[in-house]
């Protein structure tokens, strides 16, 4: 049978196949032999299973589908370089700050904003909580991101309001939302599609253990799709970003970098540079040009 996974938790698959059942699944020995540099078996990876025990509902993956795109991040700690992929085969990026408590962590934010650049993903942006100060003042804080072209919708899940924008967005996509612990994701979700009762750090009993899941879930949306929540990411080391792409991850340079002398300007020290141009204009703001300056030296 055909399916995805729809979550992981240690090493246990939910697979849904193309009928609308769910199966319990691990790996085939096989498959684990492979030597990888990503993430085997993700989220919203495409498979194919056969069934192990038809009354436990359990299953081996024996296959797994080819990825169109995914959502990635570099693997957190040292050691060597991995793609941790956090969903596979996504449509767009929802991701997801608060106006205020958490205060918002705008470099963080780029960072997510590049890393759905480069894996060519529809983007948009929820502030949330304004209800602990103005959408005015939100405003203020976040309108550069609207000037670069990102869609921004302002809500308050304490309030349930601007839902519904949101949920218009979601329709027939699969969705990932990404963002920092305690802004909420988990009460947007539950406010978007009524009944999932998602919980924060929720510990699932498998087997004779306990396993609190770590990754990516997907849920289908009553009006079409699947929204997949994360868990909080304190920490996006970028995957296969090289800094001499970096400028195409930035709308605002990546409309300027065409008008420049030399074709792999770096924007740095070149001269007749058109982004320093735009950034001398006030057409690229000095906040998000540190950002690019972090990125590109490796700077977190």
């Amino acid at each position: 049978m055909h399916g995805i996974v729809i979550r992981v938790y240690s090493d246990f698959f939910d697979v849904q196949t193309q009928q609308g059942e769910l199966w319990q699944c691990k790996v085939q020995g096989r498959l684990k032999k492979q030597k990888q540099r990503t993430t085997l078996v993700a989220t919203g990876d495409h498979v194919r299973i056969e069934i192990d025990d038809e009354i436990a509902r359990s299953a081996i993956i024996v296959e797994i589908g080819p990825r169109t795109r995914v959502l990635s991040r570099l693997r957190p700690g040292g050691g060597f370089p991995y793609e941790d992929v956090i969903l596979a085969n996504p449509d767009e990026l929802m991701t997801v700050f608060a106006v205020a408590e958490p205060e918002p962590h705008l470099r963080m934010l780029d960072r997510f904003l590049v890393a759905g650049e480069a894996s060519e993903l529809a983007i948009f942006i929820v502030i949330n909580k304004i209800d602990l100060t103005s959408i005015a003042r939100a405003r203020e804080i976040f309108e550069v991101y609207e000037r670069v072209g990102y869609p921004v919708f302002y809500t308050s899940a304490e309030h349930e309001s601007g839902i519904e924008a949101v949920q218009e967005r979601l329709r027939d996509h699969i969705t990932v939302v990404a963002g920092p612990s305690g802004v909420g994701k988990s009460s947007l979700i539950n406010l978007v599609e009524p009944g999932l009762d998602i919980r924060v750090g929720e510990t699932m009993k498998i087997g004779k253990g306990r396993h609190t899941t770590r990754a990516a879930q997907l849920h289908p949306l009553s009006n079409g799709g699947f929204i997949a929540d994360t868990p909080g990411l304190r920490e996006l080391g970028l995957w296969d970003v090289r800094p001499q792409e970096l400028s195409d991850y930035f709308p605002e340079i990546r409309r300027h970098a065409p008008g420049c002398r030399f074709s792999f300007c770096t924007h740095l020290h070149e001269p007749d540079c058109a982004v320093q141009a735009a950034l001398d204009a006030g057409e690229i703001t000095p906040e998000r040009w540190h950002s690019y300056l972090r990125l590109y030296n490796g700077e977190k």
